[in-house]
């Protein structure tokens, strides 16, 4: 999945909070049963490798993840608020794709490993591929 942040806002070039943002996605994974692989973002989206069991939807999993890691962002990181006019935290278009028919689970996680200029990585770490294990 790949989904940014409302106006392109680069709000996740802090450590903590892409840290809050996994921390989130794993707790969302123990209630839902997603397997939350990878996460990597270069601070304006991210990109979430993730599994869930055939009864969710790719687009339902997608609501899921953005609509409970904006509430929780919000109540930690309530001055972000004031930085997006609307109070969203997520825009309202983003990308599911699926492993299968030819695309294997390695591709998938090498894309989100490589995403990212080498100055980008450089300035500010983020774009290292965080697992969730």
């Amino acid at each position: 999945m790949v989904f940014g942040i409302k106006y392109r806002r680069k709000l996740l070039q802090d450590t903590n909070r892409i840290n809050f943002i996994k921390f989130i996605c794993s707790e969302i994974g123990k209630r839902y049963c997603f397997d939350f692989d990878a996460i990597g973002t270069d601070g304006d989206h991210v990109h979430i490798f993730v599994g869930a069991a055939p009864r969710y939807s790719p687009s339902r999993v997608m609501q899921k993840v953005k609509s409970i890691t904006a509430r929780e962002f919000f109540k930690k990181f309530p001055e972000v608020k004031k930085q997006l006019w609307g109070g969203e935290f997520w825009s309202d278009c983003g990308y599911v794709g699926t492993v299968g028919d030819g695309v294997m689970a390695d591709t998938i996680r090498n894309y989100v490993e490589t995403q990212g200029t080498s100055e980008e990585k450089e300035a500010y770490k983020q774009m290292d591929l965080l697992d969730f294990k």
